[in-house]
């Protein structure tokens, strides 16, 4: 290696700052003991040890080993520190690993203030230590326990003895004179019934003298101070406990506060994976697999008994505790590790151990917004401020220094004018606060609004509501409810009738204390509910019976981009897999459905999403429904009934499913169509002629997506656009579909199948449909005979109609009815690929004779119409009406249609339906009712 090489790595190189000597004789004293390293080391040293008591001590007892390491680079020095570790006998660890702490102790001091380390860098390398020496000394006491016949042998590594880190140990964080906490555990399924008590004694006594070769003080100093006290009930409990009596516990008693110590827990010494394994099998204790809200309050009391002081304005700094005080390094791990309680059971890519590593997480996820990078430089700084006040005397201490001549040295450890730092400690200390307590802290109740008699008796109903029956929901719940009904107040055109609303979401919550944490955490969600209350009833009564959803909206990926069919199917096909029983599946899918579908109503409603591509992705949801659903369904059928004879069957969509353009509430036109071949019946228990057999599974499959369950249907299904409609069998023989289309039916059925498109099941099947269906459309066609059909088609509607209103966007001359007939005419006599309206009425137009601005109208016109439509699905159960819908669905109807007010839109609705209504009238001929 070059000197140039040498010097990239070598610590001195890599200096980039130097600590000031308090006491300069004595750092010069210390730096003169080493009179052959470079001038830079040497005043590094100086610095250290004339302002930090403990590093001089080490300095000068380690004379001969640190001016070697300090001429490599500090990875090298600390790699032989630990490889010279491992190497310990038995007998030599206490003395051994006592010598190897001094050491690790003074190179990542002088790393650390020399800035040669990062924070993360030597909190590592603190961890690294940890964990060697809890292993060396377990694993030796293990073996001596084996040898002295205490312990079976051949019962797997480390006797399935393991010693898990928690805290900032478990994290990669220790702090420069940081205890460690452990939990220590055996695995008993690895001994005999009969000699349970006997091992668990020797674990006990291996615990035991475990933490007293790390923790007692000797001529040599010590490897660790240790604390067993985050074991399970440590009151009455031994510190050596087996696994399956630690995991009784956290399933039965565990509380908040051991949820969140276990994030970062990890298997540390002695039988790792065994421990790793176990700490597996707690995640559904520490990970819940809704979101808890709940959490925050028991975080705020924790917080609450912890906490030293408040910060109300300027703080003395004298003595405060910059770990446990407002605005210290608690609260923000208290911060971090409640996010990551509320959303880790939904999102595994939030369960980190690292403080850094989990906020940037949260952010990314959206659980906190623009906080990140502040509350990371933050907690470091606080962090580096930690490790200088240790430094100083070698205490595990994190209170401030108490006199103006602490803060000098203090000062002069971290290179600063004391000024400067007293002023840097405020400044985090008040700028941490303000971000991290609001989270924690209820919010103070306000006034609420005046009511009407009407809804003042409404309101007084609500502490009777099942939600309501806690005292706790009921605390939390009287705090939210005057900023609720202020807001509705402010929001709402017509307040009264979206208290009504409000009131149906409240009645049909089973329970409430979820919930409630859940808006007063995210505010954000309050406004949610107002909008939602205020502007689209059908939503707020959706909400009334699927009140989970909301776990979707703060679930980390509820505003990210549209992940796409594909990956909608993998995951409705995990949720359903995950279940454990057929009913358990049905209502699984339900509830991944409603979590979607109310995802894309709620972009609509937001005005994140047009109409066309929220009809896009309900029909994504819809698609990836039918296809997660659909092996269940056969292999539930197939268990009675044996395998689906010949080749299986496959599910063609009809209607608006088959251009994917599905609204709030479409229902599904569905034709099932399956190919035996030649085998005449199943094979099962109860075997099936193959005709009977797939007009069952039909029906099996539209009752798992029709039957009401708990979280609902999946959708309603019309399957009255099958060959010979409601006379014709549920399920039909591939071979007859084809001769069907060929030879009986009728246009309308051609014109139907223009938008057909298969979507689950059998995909060589669907295939072949496809082929059926492209050569049906590729026929040759008398287009006077389509045309004259098309006329009788339109005229059975017309006399079939009520009058209707302006804002009927679906019936009437040139609506969406009658510009979606034509273009399915156009498409047949075109033979057309275009499924959806605008395609086919581009492909389609010349066949039709229409003229470029006739097919511009024809599709503004069903642009306007289709967005409508979608908007007021969403908002309103009935028939649009502006004047029954409150201000904020006006306004979206006007948003989607890029009107100023309602009476332009109006005047454009009746424009485009006129224009479209005489192109089509001049396209196909006129008939009678």
């Amino acid at each position: 290696m070059t000197q140039a090489d040498r010097s990239k790595t070598a610590f001195a190189g890599r200096l980039t700052r130097c600590p000031q000597a308090f006491e300069p004789d004595r750092g010069t004293e210390t730096a003169q003991l080493f009179p052959d390293l470079a001038s830079e080391l040497r005043g590094l040293i100086a610095g250290t040890a004339g302002s930090s008591p403990y590093l001089r001590g080490l300095a000068e007892r380690e004379v001969h080993w640190l001016g070697p390491a300090l001429e490599t680079s500090p990875e090298a020095a600390f790699d032989r520190l630990m490889a010279e570790a491992a190497a310990l006998d038995a007998q030599d660890l206490g003395a051994g690993l006592r010598a190897a702490k001094r050491r690790v102790a003074l190179l990542t001091g002088l790393a650390d203030l020399g800035g040669v380390w990062s924070l993360e860098e030597v909190t590592g390398a603190l961890t690294r230590f940890a964990d060697l020496a809890v292993d060396q000394v377990s694993r030796a006491l293990v073996t001596q326990g084996i040898v002295r016949g205490l312990l079976p042998k051949d019962t797997g590594d480390a006797a399935g003895y393991v010693v898990i880190a928690m805290g900032k140990m478990g994290a990669g964080e220790l702090n420069y004179s940081s205890d460690i906490d452990l939990i220590c555990l055996f695995d008993e399924s690895r001994f005999a019934e009969g000699d349970y008590h006997e091992v668990r004694a020797e674990f006990v006594r291996i615990t035991r003298t475990m933490a007293k070769t790390l923790s007692e003080v000797t001529a040599e100093g010590y490897v660790f101070r240790t604390d067993l006290r985050l074991r399970p009930d440590p009151g009455v409990t031994p510190v050596c406990i087996a696994m399956e009596t630690a995991e009784r516990y956290y399933e039965s008693v565990g509380r908040t506060w051991e949820r969140a110590a276990h994030i970062k827990a990890r298997a540390a010494g002695g039988d790792t994976e065994a421990g790793a394994a176990y700490l597996a099998r707690l995640t559904p204790f520490v990970y819940r697999r809704h979101l808890d809200f709940a959490a925050i309050q028991d975080a705020h009391d924790m917080q609450l008994r912890i906490q030293a002081h408040k910060i109300r304005g300027h703080v003395a700094l004298e003595g405060y505790d910059l770990k446990l005080g407002s605005g210290g390094i608690r609260q923000i791990e208290f911060f971090t590790q409640t996010r990551q309680i509320i959303a880790g059971g939904r999102d595994p890519d939030l369960r980190l151990k690292g403080t850094v590593e989990a906020l940037a997480a949260l952010e990314t996820k959206g659980w906190i917004e623009d906080t990140a990078e502040v509350l990371t430089r933050d907690y470091r700084a606080h962090r580096e401020v930690e490790h200088r006040l240790q430094m100083i005397a070698d205490q595990q201490t994190h209170a401030l220094p108490g006199s103006e001549e602490g803060f000098a040295r203090l000062a002069a450890l971290m290179d600063l004018d004391v000024a400067q730092l007293r002023g840097d400690i405020q400044d985090r200390l008040t700028r941490v606060a303000e971000i991290v307590e609001p989270f924690f802290a209820p919010s103070e109740t306000a006034s609420a609004p005046d009511l009407s008699d009407q809804t003042a008796d409404l309101v007084a109903r609500w502490p009777s509501y099942p939600a309501l029956r806690s005292d706790r929901a009921v605390e939390i719940f009287n705090r939210l409810r005057p900023e609720i009904l202020a807001r509705l107040n402010a929001r709402a055109a017509r307040p009264d009738e979206a208290i009504v609303h409000l009131d149906g979401f409240l009645a049909g919550l089973p329970a409430g204390v979820q919930l409630f944490s859940m808006f007063e955490a995210n505010p954000q969600l309050i406004d949610l509910v107002v909008d939602i209350a205020a502007t689209a009833p059908a939503l707020a009564s959706y909400l009334a019976r699927h009140a989970d959803v909301f776990d979707a909206v703060i679930g980390g990926g509820f505003f990210q981009p549209w992940p796409g069919l594909e990956a909608l199917q993998e995951a409705a096909r995990a949720a359903i897999s995950d279940a454990p029983d057929y009913e358990a599946k049905l209502i699984a899918a339900r509830r991944w459905r409603n979590e979607w579908h109310f995802r894309v109503g709620v972009h609509h409603l937001r005005g994140l999403l047009d109409a066309p591509r929220a009809g896009t992705q309900y029909a994504d949801i819809a698609e990836a429904v039918l296809n997660a659903l659909w092996d269940p369904v056969v292999a539930e059928f197939a268990s009675k009934h044996g395998h689906p004879p010949g080749r299986g069957a496959a599910i063609l969509a009809m209607g608006s499913l088959g251009p994917a353009a599905l609204t709030a509430r479409s229902d599904l036109d569905l034709i099932a169509i399956y190919d035996a071949g030649t085998v005449e019946a199943s094979d099962g228990p109860k075997p099936l002629p193959a005709r009977t057999y797939y007009a069952r599974l039909t029906q099996a499959f539209i009752t798992a997506l029709t039957a009401p369950m708990g979280p609902g249907k999946l959708y309603d299904v019309d399957m009255r656009l099958r060959p010979s409609g409601r006379k014709g069998p549920v399920a039909t023989a591939l071979s007859g579909f084809r001769t069907y289309q060929a030879e009986k039916a009728w246009t309308w059925e051609h014109l139907a199948l223009t938008r057909a498109r298969a979507v689950a099941g059998n995909s060589d099947i669907g295939a072949e449909i496809e082929s059926i269906r492209s050569e049906i459309l590729n026929l040759p066609r008398d287009p006077a005979t389509v045309l004259g059909d098309v006329a009788e088609m339109r005229a059975r509607l017309a006399g079939a109609r009520r009058a209707g209103s302006v804002w009927d966007t679906r019936e009437g001359a040139g609506r969406l009815q009658d510009i979606s007939l034509l273009a399915q005419t156009g498409a047949l006599l075109a033979a057309a690929k275009a499924r959806d309206v605008p395609g086919q009425l581009a492909e389609g137009a010349e066949a039709l004779g229409l003229s470029s601005k006739d097919t511009e109208a024809l599709t503004r016109a069903h642009d306007l119409f289709w967005s409508l439509r979608a908007v007021s699905q969403l908002v309103s159960e009935t028939a649009l009406d502006p004047e029954a819908v409150g201000e904020g669905a006006r306004a979206a109807l006007l948003r989607e249609a890029d009107k100023a007010d309602m009476a332009a839109l109006e005047d454009a609705i009746r424009e485009v339906s006129d224009k479209a209504a005489a192109i089509i009238a001049k396209t196909v001929p006129e008939q009678e009712p």
